[in-house]
Parts: C-alpha cells; structure tokens; sequence
C-alpha cells in the first residue's frame, strides 16, 4: 500500500496507522508488512513530530 509518506502529514500518517494498529495488526512489526512501509522511514517520521510507539496500548502517542 503507498500512501507517499513523504506528502502526508504526520497527523494523517498517526491516524492512519494507530487505526491499523487498533483494528488489524497486533505489533509494529504487523503494521510495517501491512502497510508495506519500511520500518525506519515510519519510525522517523514520526519521532520528529513527537510520537512514539507505546507496546502496551499498540499505539502511537505523543511524547509527553
């Protein structure tokens, strides 16, 4: 699946995978061969807007 990670804001991209994360896959390693989306380039993108994976919840939160 390409959603051009690159053009999406990281809002977009926290809503789209924490709603992968809560309805199909039960880990991050699930939501990267889902999505077909390398694991580093998600990581990143996200850690630069304040967000990181938390195992407990599967999902995406600010830091706080």
């Amino acid at each position: 699946m390409d959603y051009q990670l690159s053009n999406l804001s990281s809002e977009i991209l926290l809503g789209i995978v924490n709603e992968h994360l809560r309805l199909h896959c039960h880990n991050r390693q699930d939501l990267f061969y889902e999505l077909d989306i390398p694991s580093n380039m998600l990581e990143q993108k996200l850690a630069d807007a304040g967000y990181h994976y938390d195992p407990i919840s599967n999902q995406y939160k600010g830091d706080n």
